[in-house]
């Protein structure tokens, strides 16, 4: 029973995995700073107020305290941004650029000529139709 448990906790993925959580752990808590000391109060330095918490109204002795919506909204909307233009940006280009010389395989499938269906380049029936493909 011990050695399948040891198996499955060897099994490339698993390992894989916890290793991402842990790197995706530590890579939220840097965006999560860059947000909250250097982006935040740069837009406050503009708008003059970084906080909108306090920022309410009420309906029949109601309050509803939107300002609080307005700041976890800024705050996604802020790391999503941090993290396309710092993150998915640059490994998109360098992915681009190991790509460059690349060549893409050749199709092994054509089309049947009578029913469209993909068939085997080399196949001289179709196997779909049975009509005869040159």
């Amino acid at each position: 029973m011990l050695q399948g448990f040891k198996q499955f906790i060897m099994r490339g993925n698993v390992v894989d995995l916890s290793v991402g959580v842990v790197i995706g752990g530590a890579f939220g808590a840097v965006v999560n700073s860059l947000v909250k000391d250097i982006i935040t109060p740069f837009i406050g330095a503009l708008v003059k107020a970084p906080d909108f918490s306090g920022l309410f109204f009420t309906i029949n002795s109601s309050r509803f305290m939107y300002g609080s919506f307005l700041n976890s909204l800024l705050s996604f909307l802020i790391v999503a941004g941090a993290i396309y233009f710092f993150v998915i940006v640059p490994i998109n280009a360098l992915s681009a650029r190991m790509k460059r010389g690349e060549v893409a395989p050749e199709p092994d499938t054509k089309k049947c000529p009578e029913c469209m269906s993909d068939i085997p380049k080399l196949a001289r029936k179709c196997a779909h139709c049975t009509s005869v493909v040159a």
